[in-house]
């Protein structure tokens, strides 16, 4: 029996009508009407079956992405990757809304992501160098079009998770999703003093020192890009942090 479509019409602030959305989605996948593997109904579909706009359908996928649920493929569309239940291991949206939270995501990221590169560069194949640069020329296109170049970033280091041929960096990255970006919370270009573009153009020359250690095979290499690329975005936060009073 399919759970009930709750009455979104009417007033009601979005915030509200995406936090509804996200309950009765959350319950479908959780009592197995929508099981890991399953992709979603397009972001048309369910702004026609709960009667909600467009940013109330993308605030509530990214906070079932933010929770461990789903899960979104660049140019594919959003898949259901689990119950949220399977692990305690979560960073909640709210836990990450700060400068202060943000900086010790990007702790955790350091420890995790410098080994994965070290790893990945031990064990990558060349169709995983193949979707590292996939997923780098993804990124070079938002920025040429302006647009959301979140995606691509995301799909890079994940694809650095696969390159491990170790399945539990890929579930732990995919239950951290995008909100482990620090532009997904903060405008980090402001933060730096930078014009978007500069900004992003120096975050994929760092992506590219990534990759060229990678593929070839040097993982201190790899381990010391990684750990660069993400220490930089540390400390231009934990400056910019203690700058405001933090």
């Amino acid at each position: 029996m399919q759970t009930p479509i709750p009455h979104f019409h009417g007033a009601g602030r979005p915030r509200n009508l995406a936090l509804g959305l996200v309950d009765t989605l959350t319950a479908r996948i959780r009592d197995g009407q929508m099981r890991a593997g399953d992709k979603l109904p397009s972001e048309a579909a369910i702004m026609g079956e709960f009667g909600v706009s467009r940013t109330v359908v993308r605030e509530a996928l990214s906070k079932l992405q933010a929770g461990g649920l789903v899960a979104t493929r660049h140019g594919v569309g959003t898949f259901v990757v689990g119950t949220g239940e399977s692990t305690n291991f979560r960073i909640a949206p709210e836990q990450i809304a700060t400068a202060r939270e943000v900086i010790a995501v990007l702790e955790l990221r350091i420890g995790l992501e410098a080994e994965a590169a070290g790893l990945a560069a031990v064990r990558r194949t060349e169709a995983n160098l193949s979707a590292m640069r996939e997923a780098l020329a993804g990124f070079v296109t938002a920025i040429d079009d302006t647009g959301d170049a979140l995606a691509p970033d995301f799909q890079f280091h994940l694809e650095i998770a696969r390159a491990t041929q170790n399945v539990h960096f890929v579930e732990l990255m995919t239950y951290l999703g995008t909100m482990i970006i620090p532009r997904a919370r903060l405008n980090t270009a402001q933060v730096a003093g930078e014009g978007r573009r500069e900004y992003l153009m120096r975050v994929n020359t760092e992506h590219e020192s990534i990759v060229d250690a990678i593929a070839n095979h040097d993982p201190e290499a790899a381990r010391a890009a990684m750990r660069t690329h993400l220490a930089n975005s540390r400390e231009r936060l934990r400056r910019a942090h203690e700058a405001a009073g933090g």
